[in-house]
């Protein structure tokens, strides 16, 4: 497969880059791999450390609130228990580690599998390599206007983090950068547009 590549003002180069088809245009993109790659990446982000209290970790009397038969209404145990304001919580959340192993065989097969969506779907831009003089928010609001890209969740993939670059794409809204080696299953499917740079495609054919 091969893609047209562009300058950062929308203009064609007349140049062209080739996907490696075993890693963009597989012939079997496996759903459930990408399924267990996102649930994994999701998963150990989680700190895990919610907690609320049970009835035997807040702070009252034990003493029996009334008689347990005569009163005319339900029984009831001490001030602690879950039906009462301020009671403990049944079931509640209690800290837990999130944290799954994935083969990387399956990790790698699953990256390829949303490469492999993402170039069926024409969601992969091409720019040549490029760079900002300074950091400057409104060069990249241009440059996603150019390529036709605006207002779309949009994730930009350098082969080497450039700080001008990273310092003028934190700021807009639904847009990310990252570098090659620091693609994943969940970043490549978590936007609407990937704009790649040339000299990443050398890197990615190699997943």
């Amino acid at each position: 497969m091969e893609l047209a590549v562009y300058n950062i003002n929308g203009q064609d180069t007349g140049k062209k880059v080739t996907l490696n088809d075993e890693v963009f245009a597989i012939p079997e993109p496996n759903e459930h791999a990408v399924y267990l790659s996102v649930k994994q990446y999701l998963g150990n982000q989680r700190q895990g450390t919610h907690k609320s209290k049970e009835r035997s970790e807040i702070m009252g009397s034990t003493k029996k609130l009334g008689r347990q038969k005569g009163g005319g209404g339900a029984r009831h145990g001490d001030i602690k228990s879950p039906l009462f304001h301020g009671g403990g919580r049944v079931f509640g959340p209690r800290p837990r580690n999130y944290y799954t192993k994935l083969n990387k065989k399956v990790k790698d097969l699953a990256r390829r599998s949303a490469l492999t969506f993402k170039a069926q779907n024409n969601q992969i831009i091409v720019v040549e390599d490029f760079n900002f003089d300074a950091p400057k928010t409104k060069a990249f609001v241009e440059m996603t206007k150019a390529l036709k890209v605006e207002g779309k969740k949009v994730m930009l993939v350098l082969n080497d983090m450039n700080k001008n670059v990273y310092l003028s794409v934190r700021n807009v809204e639904r847009a990310s950068v990252c570098t090659a080696r620091e693609l994943n299953t969940y970043r490549v499917l978590d936007n609407r547009a990937m704009i790649v740079t040339e000299s990443s495609i050398d890197t990615m054919n190699q997943f």
